[in-house]
């Protein structure tokens, strides 16, 4: 019995000064039921919600909670300007307050609130924990084999260029330690859509960061549409090499 309070005592310190960032564009179907699944598994994490204008309203649901939420925060931009700057804005926004641990993921449901914990507990040991689909443990439901293949061949493909040591370097369920989003260098980053990313774990890397990778399984959205296509492909063919290359000439410098 001590044994099982020792652990809920560690699990809720990790919880507190926690801050989930997670970037909206038309969510309205999801945002309600995700805000009440990540209250249930980490009710002392904080959640700051980042609306590019949603048209559909997203950002009224969320201020409606508000009213009876402190937990909830509402960031909103007025106008879609990306996932990269979602995410930096929304680390900027951490950094200027007093949270220890900042972690990112999706609205959709694609990112499971239940592995919350898991990730929050690794933090205690990692600077960078990354909710992984290639390691033992992890993996995508509900996508077709040639989906599956592509994801698979772009996390390849990033490693091979970047000699970045995860196996889901394309990953967007993420918690930072503030001390490694202190180290990594923010304003260095150019990545504009999804390949920021693999940008982040790049420059975590290159900082000489602890990067550990916990399990997950990432399944396809239920509601709502999705916001891939084939022009996310077509960026990282372009931008990974683009990214060792503004490296090395730094490090020329």
């Amino acid at each position: 019995m001590a044994a099982r309070k020792g652990h809920a005592s560690k699990q809720r310190w990790s919880e507190r000064k926690a801050l989930i960032v997670m970037p909206t564009y038309n969510e309205i179907e999801n945002i309600q039921a995700i805000l009440e699944a990540i209250h249930r598994v980490t009710p002392q994490v904080h959640v700051l919600i980042v609306d590019d204008g949603s048209p559909d309203g997203t950002d009224e649901v969320v201020r409606e909670r508000m009213r009876y939420d402190d937990h909830i925060f509402l960031l909103q931009r007025g106008e879609k300007k990306g996932l990269a700057s979602a995410y930096l804005d929304g680390f900027a926004w951490a950094l200027a307050r007093d949270y220890e641990r900042i972690l990112e993921m999706d609205a959709d449901f694609s990112h499971e609130p239940t592995y919350l914990p898991a990730m929050l507990a690794a933090a205690e040991d990692a600077d960078v924990v990354v909710g992984s689909r290639n390691i033992e443990g992890g993996g995508v439901l509900d996508w077709p084999w040639y989906r599956q293949a592509l994801s698979w061949a772009g996390s390849a493909y990033a490693r091979a260029i970047l000699q970045v040591p995860v196996r889901d370097v394309t990953a967007g369920f993420m918690c930072y330690r503030r001390s490694a989003l202190e180290q990594i260098p923010l304003k260095d980053v150019q990545a504009r859509g999804y390949v920021f990313q693999v940008e982040m774990k790049y420059l975590a890397h290159r900082a000489g960061l602890r990067i550990v990778e916990v399990p997950i399984l990432f399944k396809d959205r239920s509601l709502g549409t999705s916001k891939m296509s084939g022009a996310i492909a077509r960026e990282a063919l372009v931008e990974i090499p683009r990214l060792r290359g503004r490296a090395l000439t730094r490090k020329r410098r």
